[in-house]
C-alpha cells in the first residue's frame, strides 16, 4: 500500500516490508533473519493425542501463556485416524515450561482427566485468540473460529465459540458466520484496535493454489464478502496456513508466518505424503496487500523429521519470553512443529527465538552503507533505535530536511556515534534534540558501519 506520508511515534517502525525506505545507499540491504532453534516445549505423547496432533495457537491472558491444538493420530497404513479429534490446552508462565491442566470437562476412554477443552467437528481446527475489542461483553473474552460440517457441501463452513475464561466454551450461534472458502487449515480472526474490526483470514482454493481471503467485521456476527489477499507481483505458491496477527510493538503492521507447501518434491521415503515444507513472513500496512518474502524464514533445517510432509507448521502467535542470557532484554518465541505424520512418533512443539523487532534489519557491511527513509512526522523528544554492530561498527543519524538536505544540529557529523547492541537506545546530537522538530516533515538517514538496524521510534 501507498504511504506519502509516516507518522512516528511510541510504535517501532519495522523494515520488514521496506515500506519506509526511500533509498539504500553503498553496501546497505534490507536482510531477513531468521528464528535460533530452542528446546522442545511440547510432545503430543498422550492417548488423545498423537502424530498428526496440529494447528497450534499461542496466546497470552495475564500472567499465563496458552497453546491450544488439536488431538489427533493417524495410522498411515491403514489410512484412518485411530481416534476423534479433540481440542486441548497446554499453560505455562514463562513460554519455555508447559503443563496440561486437567480440566475435568470431556470423557476420553472412560476419564476426565485430561486437557480436553471441546470436542466436535470444530476440533479439527480450533483457532482462538483474546478479544481485544472493549465492547466485546465479558462471557466473550474469548473467540474462536473454526470449521463446521454442513450438509452437502465439501469444505463446510466457519463457525464461532466463544468463552468467558478461554476454557469452557460454547457454539455463539448454531449458523455459520462464513460459507465462502475451502476452510480445511487454521482458518482465524482477531480484533484489529488500530481499524476497530474483526479480521478474519482464512483458506481458498485459487486457480489451483493454495491462498488466503481476508473478510471484516465490526460485530463478528456480520462478516463482508470475502476478499483475496493481494500479493503484488510475488509468484503463485501454496500458503498452507497464514497466522496473520498485529505486532504487539506496532500494531499497524500485521505479520504473518504462512507455512509454503511444496508438493512436487520429497525427501523423507518413509513420508506416507510427499511433500516438503517450511514458512515465509509476509506483511501488511492495510490488512489487504500483503509484501511476500520469498526466502524462507523458518528452513527445515537439519533434523530429518522436518523434511516430512506438513511439518515446521508454525504456531499462530508470538510470545514475549525472557533470555536465557543473564541481563539480556527479552525476546520473542515462535513454536513451530515436527515429527507431523511420521509413522510410531508424535508431533513435538519447538521454541524458537528471535530478538525483538528481529524479523528484518537494514544491514550494512565494513565498508559501510546507509538507509534514507521516506518523508515522515517525529511525534515525540527521543528517537530511540533497535541496533546491533560489531566491535569496531558503528550507527550515526542525520535528520533532512525532505528534499534531503541536512538540518543544522542534527548532521551526522553532530551525531553522537552509537556502538554496541540495544534494543532501545536514544540517538543524541552535541546541541539539540529532537523536540525540535516535533510536528515536522523530515527524513532520517542512517549511516552503518558493520551494523545492523532493526527498527526505529520517538516517543
Amino acid at each position: 500500500m501507498r504511504q506519502d506520508k509516516w507518522t512516528v511515534d511510541s510504535y517501532w517502525e519495522l523494515f520488514v516490508d521496506g515500506a519506509v525506505v526511500q533509498n539504500l545507499g553503498g553496501g546497505a540491504q534490507l536482510r531477513l533473519h531468521h528464528p535460533v532453534p530452542q528446546e522442545v516445549v511440547l510432545e503430543c505423547d498422550r492417548p488423545w493425542e498423537g502424530n498428526t496432533s496440529g494447528y497450534f495457537s499461542v496466546l497470552q491472558d495475564g500472567k499465563t501463556f496458552r497453546i491450544y491444538y488439536r488431538g489427533s493420530d493417524y495410522d498411515a497404513r491403514e489410512k484412518r485416524q485411530t481416534h476423534p479429534e479433540v481440542t486441548c490446552v497446554a499453560e505455562s508462565s514463562d513460554g519455555v515450561h508447559w503443563e496440561r491442566p486437567n480440566v475435568g470437562l470431556f470423557e476420553f476412554r472412560g476419564s476426565k482427566r485430561n486437557n480436553i477443552i471441546w470436542i466436535g467437528s470444530e476440533s479439527h481446527n480450533f483457532a482462538p485468540f483474546v478479544d481485544e475489542n472493549a465492547d466485546a461483553p465479558r462471557t466473550q473474552r474469548f473467540k474462536a473460529m473454526a470449521s463446521v460440517h454442513v450438509p452437502g457441501s465439501e469444505w463446510g463452513a466457519l463457525g464461532a465459540l466463544v468463552s468467558r475464561d478461554g476454557i469452557r466454551w460454547r457454539r455463539l450461534r448454531e449458523e455459520p458466520l462464513i460459507r465462502e472458502g475451502h476452510f480445511d487449515s487454521q482458518n482465524l480472526a482477531f480484533w484489529d484496535r488500530v481499524r476497530e474490526r474483526y479480521l478474519a483470514y482464512f483458506r481458498v482454493f485459487h486457480e489451483g493454489y493454495r491462498s488466503v481471503l481476508v473478510s471484516e467485521s465490526a460485530d463478528f456476527l456480520q462478516w463482508s464478502q470475502p476478499s483475496l489477499i493481494n500479493w503484488g507481483d510475488a509468484p503463485r505458491e501454496h500458503l498452507y496456513t497464514n497466522a496473520i496477527r498485529p505486532y504487539f510493538r506496532n500494531p499497524r503492521i500485521l505479520l504473518g508466518f504462512p507455512m509454503r507447501f511444496v508438493p512436487d518434491r520429497a525427501k523423507v521415503p518413509e513420508d506416507p505424503y510427499p511433500a516438503v515444507c517450511d514458512s515465509v513472513l509476509i506483511v501488511s500496512r492495510d490488512g489487504l496487500h500483503f509484501h511476500r518474502w520469498l526466502e524462507a524464514f523458518q528452513r527445515p533445517g537439519l533434523q530429518r523429521e522436518r523434511w516430512v510432509n506438513r511439518n515446521n507448521m508454525p504456531a499462530w502467535g508470538l510470545l514475549v519470553t525472557r533470555s536465557a542470557l543473564p541481563g539480556c532484554p527479552d525476546e520473542i518465541s515462535f513454536y513451530s512443529v515436527e515429527g507431523y505424520y511420521l509413522p510410531d512418533r508424535t508431533v513435538r512443539v519447538r521454541r524458537f527465538t528471535l530478538r525483538m523487532d528481529g524479523f528484518v534489519s537494514v544491514n550494512a557491511p565494513y565498508s559501510g552503507g546507509e538507509v534514507l527513509t521516506k518523508p515522515l512526522v517525529l511525534q515525540g523528544e527521543r528517537l530511540q533505535i533497535n541496533y546491533a554492530t560489531s566491535a569496531a561498527g558503528s550507527v550515526k543519524v542525520e535528520i533532512t530536511d525532505p528534499q534531503g538536505n541536512p538540518i543544522k544540529g542534527f548532521t551526522a557529523d553532530e551525531c553522537l556515534e552509537l556502538y554496541g547492541d540495544e534494543v532501545e537506545a536514544d540517538v543524541r546530537w552535541k546541541n539539540t534534540d529532537v523536540r525540535n522538530l516535533r510536528g515536522k516533515q523530515v527524513r532520517l538517514r542512517f549511516l552503518l558501519r558493520d551494523a545492523d538496524l532493526y527498527a526505529f521510534r520517538c516517543v
